[in-house]
């Protein structure tokens, strides 16, 4: 409740309204589906890395972000944790708020995304629908910064690849 409502707490006659907030957290993360966390005094510290993750954006679903940006969201999780981080930015989705995510996990970005952007030493390189990408275009990509099937001096050797972004 505190870590879901820190800079937002709920005042009433001059006091924290405890209740009020514990109601607040527990609504935010039922609507969520944030079935993990049933215990929404325990501190935060004591979470699955999963369950973090899903305190963090229902917090931030809480403060209406339009855009949830995160960053290796399943690095370090393990497989129930990294469904639970999955459904949540389904979730998300489904509720018309932007989520950004930044991975190297081909197989977690195939499954939640609608675009992919590609960046080579941090300049992008192709951007489009997932649809048009598969993980070995996404790799290649990733890796030398060209479209699959490019020589080493730009030219292309096979006529199908994903789109470069226009400049």
């Amino acid at each position: 409740v505190q870590n879901m409502l820190l800079g937002h707490e709920t005042v009433r006659f001059g006091l924290l309204d405890e209740i009020s907030m514990e109601q607040t957290a527990k609504r935010t993360l039922a609507e969520m589906q944030v079935t993990t966390v049933r215990n929404i005094r325990r501190p935060v510290g004591s979470l699955s890395g999963g369950q973090r993750q899903a305190v963090a954006v229902a917090k931030a679903v809480m403060l209406k972000a339009k855009l949830v940006v995160m960053d290796e969201p399943t690095a370090a999780l393990g497989v129930s944790q990294t469904a639970l981080v999955l459904e949540t930015i389904k979730n998300l989705a489904s509720r018309g708020i932007a989520v950004l995510v930044i991975s190297h996990n081909l197989t977690d970005v195939f499954q939640v995304a609608d675009r992919l952007a590609v960046l080579y030493l941090g300049r992008m390189v192709t951007a489009g629908p997932v649809s048009g990408y598969d993980t070995s275009s996404a790799v290649h990509w990733m890796t030398t910064g060209t479209a699959p099937g490019s020589t080493a001096n730009g030219t292309t050797a096979a006529t199908e690849h994903a789109p470069a972004p226009e400049d």
